[in-house]
């Protein structure tokens, strides 16, 4: 398991919030779970911008602070799921708003971005 090098700072809610969330890929797996992605291999399909490693990390991260769930099934072929606890859901309002935030600014930030690489 991969250990952190640095000790983790929790002097601040936003802090906090970001050593939960703020994993590149954290909050597409939170929505992917809760659009009806639960098994890892179709989360995987779900974001393919990245490799199933780190997915696989971040899944683990996110069960480490309680916001996932997982359930294995003794059938043949064994598979896991991962569902949102309770906990977890509280997260969502949150990620919801970054979402709509992002969709309603995007032509301003690609805007941006384009004068930047212009320059």
């Amino acid at each position: 398991m991969y250990n952190k090098k640095m000790p983790i700072d929790l002097s601040c809610g936003m802090k906090v919030a970001l050593e939960v969330i703020g994993g590149k890929w954290k909050s597409y797996i939170i929505l992917a779970i809760t659009e009806g992605s639960k098994r890892p291999n179709e989360i995987h399909k779900r974001i393919p911008e990245t490799s199933p490693r780190v997915i696989d990390q971040q899944i683990k991260e996110l069960l480490d602070y309680g916001v996932l769930s997982r359930t294995v099934f003794n059938t043949i072929p064994k598979h896991t799921e991962y569902d949102l606890t309770d906990f977890g859901k509280t997260l969502l309002p949150v990620i919801n708003s970054l979402k709509e935030w992002g969709d309603k600014y995007t032509s301003k930030i690609k805007e941006a971005i384009q004068n930047k690489n212009n320059l």
